[in-house]
């Protein structure tokens, strides 16, 4: 290698960046330190060959910290095809940063660019994290958006659902489920400052706007999609209103929730509509406290990230358009078996 790099006039490091594939090397040096390989029997023609074709590109995916049970099962699934990947595959990482923190996911985004060549991340629709994703794209990062959205011109792509939907598929579940002409409804978010759980609430009260002007939202409470905030939600939701009929959860960790419906011995009476088939809201349909739950594979949300971001580095077919990903509705009745959800502790 020593003698490698003084033919191509180039550091000892440098040849080693190019025989391992690692970002960060021009191309045309590449060329220069593959021809004095060649020259010298360093390297067979097909070894050669090999280091020249694309690598695999290097994908980090940054998902929110915290109780929320379906990004936990994106993380578990994570890393489970991170230790499958072969020596062709994309390298992929999986890290969790602080929730609902603008400057914390911005400065993830510019840490990790200096390793990946994809980032994969949940948006918070902030000017910090806007200004972030300007500076690693320029720098020649993919970035795709999963589950909640932030436009960007760079952006490769966005993957999740069509969100405005889910909402009003939501307010028409409750309002038909209800059968009734008045009462009241409440909606649980995360944080509105995620363009999806926005989404979904400009959906859902437009939907009752258009359909059932006599059902009305007693208010939006950010959870933070934390089950204790939750739970303290719900409960001051069913002692203010006694006329509530039902509640959506427009974010996660929808088991706070029904702790509270059940200590109020409102489970059979209040409908209740959230997202994400994990193992919690599964139990959940199932002993009724649930009354369906919109979900998105999140299979299909990984693979299509992973993909979108190798086709924007060469290593896949051009995708000039991502679909929203399909929505599933669950019921207790249309439960999939062997879905790979883990179970919950303890059970």
């Amino acid at each position: 290698m020593t003698d490698v790099a003084a033919r191509a006039r180039v550091s000892l490091a440098t040849v080693d960046r190019v025989m391992h594939r690692r970002k960060g090397v021009k191309e045309r040096t590449t060329e220069r330190v593959l021809k004095a390989a060649l020259e010298l029997g360093f390297l067979s023609p097909e070894q050669s060959a090999h280091i020249a074709t694309p690598r695999p590109p290097n994908i980090v995916f940054l998902l929110p910290a915290g109780t929320n049970p379906y990004l936990r099962l994106l993380g578990d699934k994570l890393r489970a095809r991170a230790a499958q990947n072969g020596r062709d595959a994309a390298s992929i990482r999986c890290i969790f940063i602080e929730s609902f923190n603008a400057r914390a996911l911005a400065a993830a985004l510019r840490h990790h660019a200096g390793w990946a060549d994809g980032i994969a991340f949940m948006a918070i629709d902030h000017p910090e994290v806007r200004e972030a994703v300007e500076t690693v794209t320029a720098a020649g990062v993919s970035v795709v958006t999963i589950v909640s959205d932030l436009p960007h011109p760079g952006r490769a792509g966005f993957v999740g659902l069509d969100n405005q939907s889910a909402g009003r598929t939501a307010a028409m579940l409750l309002a038909r489920f209800s059968r009734r002409s008045s009462g009241s409804l409440a909606l649980v978010a995360g944080s509105r400052n995620y363009r999806a759980h926005s989404e979904r609430e400009a959906g859902f009260l437009a939907l009752l706007d258009e359909m059932y002007p006599d059902l009305h939202v007693v208010g939006v409470r950010e959870g933070h999609d934390d089950a204790g905030e939750n739970y303290r939600h719900a409960m001051s939701l069913l002692e203010q209103h006694p006329d509530l009929i039902g509640i959506y959860n427009v974010g996660g960790s929808s088991n706070g929730i029904a702790r509270a419906l059940v200590e109020r011995g409102r489970a059979a009476d209040v409908l209740f509509i959230g997202h994400g088939l994990t193992a919690d809201t599964r139990r959940l349909l199932i002993d009724g406290t649930m009354d369906a739950v919109i979900d998105s594979d999140p299979d299909t949300i990984l693979s299509t990230a992973v993909s979108v971001i190798c086709a924007a580095r060469g290593r896949g077919p051009a995708l000039h358009a991502q679909p929203a990903v399909r929505m599933d509705i669950f019921f207790r009745e249309n439960l999939p078996s062997g879905s790979g959800i883990a179970p919950l502790a303890g059970l």
